[in-house]
């Protein structure tokens, strides 16, 4: 088993005044790189500045995310990048995994809607608590949700 570090290294620490075009990417192929990928997501909302509640959101929206790329797509990649606009920063969460893909996004982000044995809040559920969402996918070629959170909406 491999460690998790719980926080960025001091090489990945982020000034909140600072340019925010680098990304930063993570795997998402066993459990430890689910918490991996919480860590990483809650360091970026600390270090831009977000609220409690802000942080919480997108650490939840990020935790079924990346979970549904584990388990639906068989892994996957979780990317993180942090776009400027007039007013505010965000959060750009990008998860891709080469899964069996969505047959009916539309029904897919309907609140009961499960493939398994979940609640089938997940996709619905990520929507709601972040800004900007958006899925692509395809039956046979995997999944990508992009979604952003806004420091200042």
């Amino acid at each position: 088993m491999r460690s998790v570090e719980p926080t960025p290294s001091p090489a990945k620490a982020r000034d909140p005044g600072a340019r925010r075009e680098e990304t930063e990417s993570y795997p998402v192929r066993t459990e430890e790189d689910l918490l991996a990928a919480r860590h990483a997501v809650r360091a970026a909302t600390l270090a831009l500045g977000f609220g409690i509640v802000d942080q919480t959101r997108v650490v939840t929206a990020a935790s079924e995310l990346v979970r549904n790329a584990y388990i639906h797509g068989g892994g996957g990649t979780l990317t993180l990048s942090f776009p400027e606009r007039p007013g505010g920063r965000g959060l750009r969460l990008v998860i891709s995994d080469e899964g069996p893909g969505i047959e009916d996004v539309e029904e897919a982000m309907k609140d009961g809607y499960t493939t398994g044995a979940g609640l089938g809040h997940g996709l619905g559920g990520a929507r709601r608590l972040m800004d900007d969402f958006s899925v692509v996918s395809a039956p046979g070629r995997g999944t990508t949700i992009t979604t952003t959170r806004w420091t200042n909406p």
